[in-house]
């Protein structure tokens, strides 16, 4: 579960203090929105210090954090609904558990992290984890969203025109249309076009979905590191920090 126990009463970082967050420049830049930075910092006086640590308004993660905890202690319901309810019509499906951690995970950078570029960021942040066929189908959903496939039973996203303008069809950017071609000839590409086939878009009904039932598959096809995620020694472990302490100032 996510917080303290009972009876637990350990002191949160900075007790006492008046802790400032000042947001990243990645949640700003190109907004319009002034610079935050000299105003945060101009309220460090007496009191107030700049926030390090775990956030008392956010649930404290267990000691040694495993998926799990994440999609109950850090990412938003949007998107752990829809990554739960994408694993379970794959599993429905009776997809490969291969199918299955890829669709739990394809968006897990939009949970908590960074949503430019989700699909590589997913990916990156779970190749230490997980098998090389499910990190490459995560990594490559993303270009393959856009593309249609009838043959599969893909379409083109009819909500892509509300979200981007139908003009965006046309406009995709030269990285994407290149793995399109990189996904098309690969010997996965029909474990990240299922992926994208099992993507429950904005407009699809969602039920709530028990993470339990997936228990099983992540034992099989998860590596949780005995430190706790983030607190290992991974290519990507800076990643799940971040997701833990997401206001650290540094």
């Amino acid at each position: 579960m996510c917080g303290n126990p009972p009876g637990d009463d350990l002191p949160w970082p900075q007790a006492g203090r008046e802790r400032l967050i000042l947001s990243s420049p990645i949640g700003w830049v190109g907004t319009g929105a002034p610079d935050p930075e000299p105003q945060v910092l101009a309220q460090l006086k007496d009191n107030a210090v700049m926030m390090m640590g775990d956030n008392p308004a956010l649930p404290r993660m267990p000691e040694r954090p495993t998926l799990l905890d994440f999609f109950r202690c850090r990412f938003g319901d949007f998107t752990v609904r829809h990554l739960l309810g994408s694993a379970k019509r794959a599993l429905d499906g009776g997809h490969s558990e291969t199918v299955v951690m890829a669709c739990l995970l394809h968006d897990i950078s939009n949970g908590c992290l960074v949503r430019p570029d989700h699909g590589y960021w997913s990916a990156q942040i779970v190749a230490p984890y997980v098998s090389e066929e499910v990190a490459w189908a995560i990594k490559y959903h993303q270009a393959l969203r856009y593309l249609p496939d009838p043959a599969a039973g893909y379409d083109y996203p009819a909500n892509y025109d509300w979200f981007f303008g139908q003009e965006y069809r046309d406009e995709l950017p030269a990285y994407l249309r290149r793995d399109m071609d990189v996904a098309r000839a690969h010997k996965w590409y029909m474990t990240s076009r299922i992926v994208t086939i099992n993507d429950i878009y904005f407009f699809d009904d969602m039920d709530p979905v028990d993470p339990a039932i997936f228990i099983d598959i992540i034992a099989r096809n998860f590596r949780q590191p005995e430190e706790g995620l983030g607190l290992d020694d991974s290519p990507s472990s800076h990643m799940w920090r971040t997701m833990i302490w997401p206001n650290n100032f540094l």
